[in-house]
């Protein structure tokens, strides 16, 4: 597998990983400006130049990847005899700058339950963002390709599942997940709740509904074993307060903004990549 496919590779299975390649060569060096590779947490595909060189790199950017930096950087080697060299020498006699960029593979998983008014309204807004969507029906109608085209532009990836008991779907969902609930049904709201609950690993729980549902829900889940720490998880009503509109859109809006501020939240964060840093 070359790099490009590496890329590729990445991307579909969402594993995190940096682009390195050989931005500078002064004098002798193994390889020319414009190569490169791709590390990735266990292996490496492609090579910049081998030996210390490439090691350093790995090194360096498996560094960047546990520490969850989305900045790209520059990394300076000399290959010479009296540089110190942790890998062994290389003594081409050159100095060779790379480029090393964390690259944005790692997509946060979103799950609607409910593809209605708002949570296709929703979806379509979510499917902008370079995310794994999760689209999750018990109506096979509401998941027909020519109701969803609308949400195949953008650059979420897409992942639609007509399942008539919608919990079922939920355990399937990684850990991490962040769930909005806006069933057609409060039953089946009430179960999603339910086993969300019983996932301590998901991420954001939130609920659609008034106040007043959201009470009779927690009497429900009080009653089948949740404490008042376990109802915590879930936010409800779902959205920002100080949007007030009521349309589906407005709604979907309201929802799609809170959602950012937690993937926001995150480190790293999808949705935003700091700007070039050089290293000494």
């Amino acid at each position: 597998m070359n790099w490009l496919a590496a890329l590729n590779h990445l991307t579909q299975t969402s594993q995190p990983g940096v682009l390195v390649t050989v931005a500078s060569v002064r004098g002798h060096a193994p390889r020319e400006a414009g190569a490169k590779m791709v590390v990735g947490e266990t292996q490496t595909w492609d090579s910049v130049g081998g030996g210390n060189l490439e090691m350093a790199a790995v090194e360096r950017a498996r560094a960047l990847m546990g520490a969850g930096v989305q900045a790209p950087e520059l990394l300076t080697l000399r290959l010479t005899d009296s540089a110190a060299n942790e890998y062994g020498r290389q003594c081409c006699g050159g100095e060779v700058t790379l480029l090393l960029e964390p690259l944005a593979t790692v997509r946060p998983h979103i799950a609607i339950f409910g593809i209605g008014h708002v949570g296709l309204e929703l979806g379509v807004m979510l499917s902008r963002l370079p995310i794994k969507l999760h689209l999750i029906d018990s109506r096979e109608a509401q998941l027909l390709p020519e109701r969803l085209a609308v949400l195949q532009q953008g650059a979420a990836q897409l992942q639609v599942h007509h399942s008539p008991i919608p919990e079922m779907s939920l355990h399937d969902l990684p850990a991490g997940s962040h769930i909005v609930i806006m069933t057609h049904d409060h039953a089946e709201d009430a179960a999603l709740c339910d086993a969300a609950l019983r996932r301590p690993e998901l991420g954001f729980i939130g609920l659609i509904g008034s106040k007043v549902k959201w009470l009779r829900f927690q009497e429900q889940l009080k009653a089948v074993g949740h404490s008042t720490a376990d109802l915590e998880r879930i936010t409800s009503p779902i959205g920002l307060s100080s949007i007030k509109g009521k349309t589906p859109a407005v709604i979907a809006l309201s929802v799609a903004a809170q959602l950012v501020q937690v993937l926001e939240t995150q480190t790293p964060s999808p949705l935003s990549r700091p700007a070039l840093q050089r290293t000494p």
